[in-house]
């Protein structure tokens, strides 16, 4: 019998100061039974990072040939490609064949070893690839509850969460914009 997602009801008072942009989101998270509450929550802050109205997340790790989070037009083409994690350059590569605009944001504890390694390759293709440091998505990942009330304010690539139980600081590095 296969597992079934994790359901999260997450609402987001989100204060985008970079992109004069706030809103309250009402978010419904289902966690792949292999994904960490980790790469969870960094899918939330990506999310929280380009919020748009078109912006909406896929079935995920669910769907292979899908981006964790995209963004569509009104005629159904694709706007924005985001991946979470570290994809492969081939991956990468048809994503912005098909895509205008592709972002990565990394956030493992091997993303340091898979950008130094894949540095080079990814350097001649059109791609935003940004980073959150582990310790600090380890940190909100702590304050992860199946419902939560957020505040989520970004400012100077820096994006500060706080939550019920706590808060924490994840700042957003940029590798290559």
């Amino acid at each position: 019998m296969a597992l079934k997602p994790t359901i999260f009801k997450i609402k987001i008072a989100l204060s985008d100061i970079e992109a004069n942009h706030y809103d309250n989101l009402n978010l419904t998270i289902a966690q792949h039974p292999s994904e960490s509450l980790e790469r969870m929550m960094a899918r939330v802050l990506a999310f929280c990072m380009n919020a748009r109205e078109d912006l909406s997340f896929t079935r995920g790790l669910s769907a292979v040939e899908e981006p964790d989070i995209w963004a569509r037009t009104l005629d159904d083409r694709l706007f924005l490609w985001i991946d979470i994690g570290e994809p492969s350059v081939d991956r990468i590569k048809k994503a912005t064949r098909i895509c205008p605009k592709v972002k990565v944001y990394s956030f493992n504890l091997k993303s340091d070893s898979w950008w130094a390694k894949e540095q080079a390759n990814f350097s001649g293709l059109p791609v935003s690839i940004l980073q959150f440091p582990w310790k600090s998505i380890q940190q909100l990942a702590e304050l992860v509850n199946r419902t939560m009330d957020l505040s989520i304010t970004i400012s100077d690539n820096i994006v500060y969460v706080s939550a019920k139980n706590g808060e924490c600081e994840v700042p957003c590095l940029t590798l290559q914009s």
